[in-house]
């Protein structure tokens, strides 16, 4: 496995920081593109990303907010909260970025062409809009934002999406996981996974309040499997 910090030319103009973490086989495998939480490319993305490439999988995790406060910062540092932008104009500005990440791993010799969109938190959008409109084949959203504003782009995709909250969820109200919960009835390449007494951030060993192993696990475990099903598709 090997893992670089890489430079993408921006489709808009400019370039961002890109860390990219890759198997050491030759074979020709999906890719995975993190879009992080508003601290950024930190320590818990990073590590994430060594997890896929050494499971076989390319994973990328771009800077998406090269534009206004660029780096990762601390979970107290005040200027995770603001960003520099609103934040549904951030994602706007980020769906590009995710776009021109996906064709930078596509050009890579290892990749088969095909990759997934996983977002956490303020990235966990583009798990919806990563196969809706950005060329993604899946989309995975852990503990996810924002996403009242979303859920209507799911109409009419039908690759693979898998969504997961924990149900004490300060970010994902009541009123927004009954929404979603709704959706694999009716959208059967949708699943929707709740935990019981699981907070905000479980994914991250970092936000050690919120981190819930076992919820990382089951996580992690689905996306593999979309993965695996991307890696095994005609």
């Amino acid at each position: 496995m090997i893992g670089k910090d890489i430079r993408i030319r921006a489709s808009g103009g400019g370039e961002f920081d890109c860390y990219l973490a890759a198997p050491g086989s030759v074979a020709k495998v999906p890719a995975v593109v993190l879009a992080s939480a508003i601290h950024g490319v930190d320590g818990d993305i990073r590590a994430i990303a060594d997890e896929f490439a050494a499971h076989g999988y390319i994973a990328a995790a771009p800077d998406l907010f090269w534009r206004t406060v660029p780096g990762p910062l601390s979970r107290d540092d005040a200027r995770a909260a603001p960003r520099g932008q609103p934040r549904l104009e951030r994602i706007r500005l980020g769906e590009a970025d995710m776009a021109d990440t996906l064709a930078e791993v596509r050009r890579l010799a290892q990749s088969n062409g095909r990759a997934l969109a996983m977002g956490f938190c303020y990235g966990g959008p583009f798990a919806i809009l990563g196969p809706a409109r950005l060329g993604f084949d899946a989309g995975i959203g852990c503990h996810s934002t924002q996403m009242k504003d979303y859920i209507g782009e799911l109409e009419g995709v039908t690759r693979p999406i898998c969504l997961l909250w924990g149900d004490q969820d300060h970010a994902a109200p009541a009123d927004v996981l009954d929404a979603y919960r709704s959706v694999p009835t009716r959208m059967k390449n949708v699943e929707v996974h709740i935990f019981p007494g699981v907070l905000h951030g479980y994914m991250m060993p970092g936000n050690a309040k919120a981190f819930d192993p076992h919820s990382r696990e089951f996580s992690m475990a689905r996306a593999l499997a979309i993965l695996a099903g991307l890696r095994s598709a005609a």
